[in-house]
């Protein structure tokens, strides 16, 4: 092993880390803590920390004190929780001098490895280092964190790219608008309709659309065997296949678990109840759904209710759907979804007292709240009466004065205080 490691270590040496569209996440190195990234496949984390590195460099750190090792790569196959005792052996064989110098070291999928929370907390306390995780399952992490690295993380999430990140990866920008003169509006409406149906996976941004469309199904595939099939041992993957078809092509509509048993019995396919339950928690573990629960006090009745289910980027979904114009409200739902989830506390969905809905209830890390309403249009005055309605109604319940109605292309103020936004704009305010 030792033989697999002065190899990856030799090429990271002789590697220029390469240009790329700065994130606006960002996270502190905080002394004696591990930073864990956490997100998707292919959302962009290991570049996120060549970002990171070049951030170190521009501040006079050395390459020879980052190491960066990708526990991903088949020259690691066979790796065990006994090896890692061979990263500092080669590492500080190589560099004697940094023994005593802060080093900082990137770690990419370490969930692979077995048992690794406990060689991570070894470095924590002993060793003279700052350690940046990534991963892309929350549960693992999430459980090994909780049991052996309790107060020695701070955990961040990378998601696709923003709409603002979109904007300067495609060149449109060199940095977010921040006026919205009339020729602006015009390059972020045709940018808004890519970025629809493409999403903002980075390595897709740039490719045609077929090219895009397979390749966004392999990461979907990629999700499905190497996070869920082999991670938990899962021999039914007909029925995970049509899970994750079922909720392409139906984002952020309420799930029926019951329901969906139901079809697959009259397809005849067999699956118990407990197993769907268990393949949802593996999808969202894996971050390609996310489940947004009522907003209850009462844990029992969140519980009951189901949960609305959204997917991770708007491309994804455009791999399952037919394209009609029936299926952009629930895209564009999603999309606004995906903007209040990068920032929020959490994200619920809500009913008035007479059972009207709100789609989201946000909640800052400030415990500030804001209602969100997303409607394609409000040019319909049924619509309009019942988006508006709603808001009101929720609004004074919960006294709430934040309220919003994103719209495709619709703007205005009314004297209730309700904002009515377009979507190119909202998100550009909310990703900021």
């Amino acid at each position: 092993m030792k033989t697999a490691l002065k190899s990856l270590l030799d090429e990271f040496y002789d590697f220029l880390l390469p240009e790329l569209t700065r994130r606006k996440t960002d996270f502190p190195l905080i002394p004696h803590k591990s930073t864990v990234i956490v997100g998707m496949r292919r959302t962009g984390k290991t570049w996120f920390c060549y970002q990171k590195m070049k951030d170190l460099m521009l501040e006079e750190v050395d390459q020879s004190r980052i190491l960066y090792l990708n526990f991903d790569d088949d020259r690691l196959f066979g790796f065990t929780v006994k090896d890692f005792q061979s990263i500092l052996d080669v590492y500080y064989a190589r560099f004697p001098e940094n023994k005593e110098k802060l080093c900082y070291f990137f770690f990419d999928e370490i969930q692979l490895i077995d048992h690794w929370e406990t060689f991570i907390r070894r470095l924590i306390d002993r060793e003279n280092v700052q350690i940046t995780l990534t991963g892309s399952s929350s549960k693992l992490l999430g459980v090994e964190i909780a049991t052996s690295l309790r107060g020695r993380t701070y955990t961040c999430e990378m998601f696709p790219m923003s709409f603002a990140e979109y904007l300067v990866a495609k060149g449109l920008f060199e940095e977010t608008p921040k006026s919205f003169s009339p020729a602006n509006q015009a390059k972020l409406r045709n940018a808004m309709e890519e970025y629809f149906k493409s999403g903002g996976f980075p390595e897709t941004i740039k490719l045609p659309s077929f090219e895009r469309q397979k390749l966004l199904q392999d990461y979907i595939d990629s999700v499905l065997f190497r996070d869920i099939v082999e991670r938990h041992k899962i021999k039914n993957i007909v029925v995970l296949r049509h899970l994750i078809q079922e909720i392409l092509r139906n984002p952020g509509q309420k799930f029926s678990v019951n329901k969906f048993y139901n079809t697959l019995k009259s397809l005849g396919i067999e699956c118990d109840k407990t197993s769907i339950y268990t393949y949802i928690d593996h999808l969202t573990d894996a971050f390609l759904f996310y489940r947004v629960y009522l907003h209850d006090k009462s844990e029992r009745i969140r519980r009951v209710n189901p949960a609305k289910i959204y997917a991770v980027d708007p491309g994804i979904l455009y791999t399952a759907m037919t394209g009609s114009e029936d299926n952009n409200g629930p895209v564009f739902e999603n999309i606004v979804f995906n903007a209040l989830r990068r920032n929020a506390k959490s994200v619920e969905y809500v009913q008035t007292s007479d059972r009207r809905e709100v789609d989201f209830l946000v909640t800052d890390y400030f415990n500030k709240s804001r209602l969100v309403q997303a409607s394609w249009s409000l040019t319909n005055a049924k619509t309009y009466e019942r988006e508006i309605n709603s808001l009101v109604t929720l609004g004074n319940e919960m006294n709430i004065e934040n309220r919003i109605v994103v719209t495709w292309d619709e703007e205005n103020e009314l004297e209730n205080g309700i904002r009515i936004v377009p979507i190119w704009k909202f998100l550009l305010e909310t990703n900021e």
